[in-house]
């Protein structure tokens, strides 16, 4: 399936219109499949992340490879408990079908609601596996699935194959369509980095090198919460397992809760950077952050660093777009973009 990814300029500044129409007018064209192809050949052989590269002979990609793969170790489905707790998360059973009944009294069936483990995938053209490169992992908030908001809406990977970054795109499935903020798997210590080690497999694959599993199975990991994939993104970064591998994190109006989680990851990597963008769902949030991280000497700017791999912290305001179309209209349209161009270490 291919097609071209349409970002409208309308709203853009000169500079970043040129910019976009240079690169979205060359043609890039991105294919869409699902796991069934990956299912043939079997499941990917598990693999420990290292630190050291394997160099890669392969030129940088032709075109956009986006993908939907099915992935073992993705959030959901889930069947372990709620956080501390000794409460199943599927805590409802009408008649053997299980659900999730959440603290605001919703009630999301698993076949319906937790039961896609699919995962978004995207490797931009002109991507090269023999220059420094990132994985951006992007959780999703509430309402959401992953070919209609992500791709389509947000466009998430056209943002990444119009930054110019030597970056590629994971992006799982939360919970589907749904008011929920649930982690599912990543609650459990040491999932997400079973799940990034399984994402490195997948790239590697669709990248068609093999001698390229080793990079993408050990590249520094940027994580980009929006709204309701807070949840998602402080699980991450607390019980992932990853250390120092996760270089930044950035919430799009997403500090909804988990402000210990966040402080406290921010206070054991001053080399890490940390990007909190808020409009009024989230300022009251935002300036207890503030707060904390005042009461720990850590200093917060209220901008964005020009060169976000040297470190820091902001909390900064989102501009006067809504809530829903954050991801495409912030502080500048198509925000994703703008913060990949903020790191040109990782050009491509």
């Amino acid at each position: 399936m291919r097609g071209r990814y349409g970002i409208a300029p309308a709203a853009m500044n000169n500079g970043r219109r040129q910019f976009l129409a240079r690169t979205l007018s060359a043609g890039a064209a991105w294919t869409l499949g699902l796991a069934s192809a990956d299912a043939s050949q079997g499941k990917p052989r598990p693999i420990v992340p290292s630190k050291t590269l394997v160099q890669s002979r392969s030129r940088p990609t032709k075109i956009d490879k986006t993908a939907l793969v099915h992935f073992d170790t993705a959030p959901f489905p889930y069947h372990g408990m709620l956080p501390g707790t000794n409460v199943p998360f599927l805590n409802v059973n009408e008649n053997g079908r299980l659900g999730h009944r959440t603290n605001s009294g919703r009630l999301y069936w698993e076949d319906q609601t937790y039961d896609d483990n699919r995962v978004l995938l995207h490797i931009p053209k002109g991507f090269d596996i023999r220059r420094p490169a990132l994985m951006l992992v992007f959780f999703h908030g509430h309402g959401a699935t992953l070919q209609r908001d992500v791709l389509a809406r947000q466009k998430v990977p056209a943002q990444i194959t119009a930054s110019n970054a030597n970056v590629v795109l994971v992006a799982p499935q939360l919970a589907v369509d749904a008011r929920d903020s649930s982690a599912g798997k990543f609650w459990q210590p040491g999932a997400f980095g079973r799940f990034i080690g399984e994402a490195g497999q997948h790239l590697a694959r669709m990248f068609g090198d093999r001698r390229s599993l080793r990079t993408f199975a050990s590249m520094p990991i940027i994580v980009v919460a929006y709204s309701g994939g807070y949840v998602a993104a402080a699980s991450a970064i607390e019980k992932g397992g990853l250390k120092k591998r996760v270089r930044g994190v950035v919430l799009l109006d997403s500090l909804y809760g988990d402000l210990d989680k966040f402080a406290h990851w921010i206070e054991a990597d001053p080399s890490a950077f940390f990007v909190s963008v808020y409009l009024s769902s989230t300022r009251n949030q935002n300036a207890q952050l503030e707060d904390i991280l005042a009461a720990h000497d850590v200093d917060v700017s209220g901008q964005i660093n020009t060169r976000l791999a040297s470190g820091g912290v902001a909390v900064v305001p989102g501009g006067g777009g809504r809530h829903r179309d954050l991801v495409t209209h912030a502080w500048v349209d198509y925000p994703i973009i703008d913060l990949l161009q903020r790191l040109p270490e990782y050009r491509r």
